[in-house]
């Protein structure tokens, strides 16, 4: 036989319905859109076993050009902040994905990426960007003499923009370290 509701019992279902939620609530998780997995200054502590002061790198004209070309806008700051110890610098930098900014901190030692690692993401959707497993293929990568890496590194289903967000970061944090190399 086929239960048939009629429209008390369909009054009766929702009233009870609504008094089981009120009685005993469900807590949701909602994703508030900002995942923070490291201050700068744990991360700094991390790769540096003593304070480090910061340094100040002024970009040339011609470094914003080319910044510009590979991060495809003219860069937000022309004096950017930088940690080295006479080994290797550290360089945290900032770019869009989809919709919000990902913070980023790049260690580079002898014009190779020795670690990569997402400080704060803020996007909805894409976060497997900041796992272990996706930041390894940027250990050892470099800049290839058209300012483009080295070594392919493998996108995420999903995160196609948050992908491309770390691989200019990682372009520029290159960049940057040769130039300072350089100077």
């Amino acid at each position: 036989m086929i239960f048939k509701f009629g429209w008390f019992n369909k009054i009766a279902f929702i009233f009870l319905f609504q008094a089981v939620f009120l009685l005993f609530p469900v807590q949701l998780t909602v994703y508030s859109g900002e995942f923070e997995n490291m201050s700068t200054e744990d991360f700094l502590a991390e790769i540096f076993r003593k304070p480090v002061k910061p340094s100040m790198f002024w970009l040339s004209p011609a470094a914003q050009r080319e910044i510009a070309s590979i991060v495809g806008h003219a860069p937000v700051q022309l004096r950017l902040r930088y940690w080295a110890d006479g080994i290797k610098t550290v360089w945290i930098l900032e770019e869009n994905g989809k919709e919000e900014p990902i913070t980023a901190g790049f260690v580079i030692s002898g014009g190779r990426i020795q670690q990569a690692r997402v400080l704060i993401y803020r996007e909805s959707r894409g976060m497997e960007i900041h796992s272990p497993g996706f930041l390894k293929q940027y250990e050892g990568v470099g800049l290839a003499p058209d300012n483009r890496l080295d070594r392919k590194v493998d996108a995420i289903s999903g995160a196609t923009l948050s992908v491309s967000a770390m691989e200019k970061m990682s372009r520029e944090a290159l960049y940057l370290d040769r130039l300072n190399r350089n100077k």
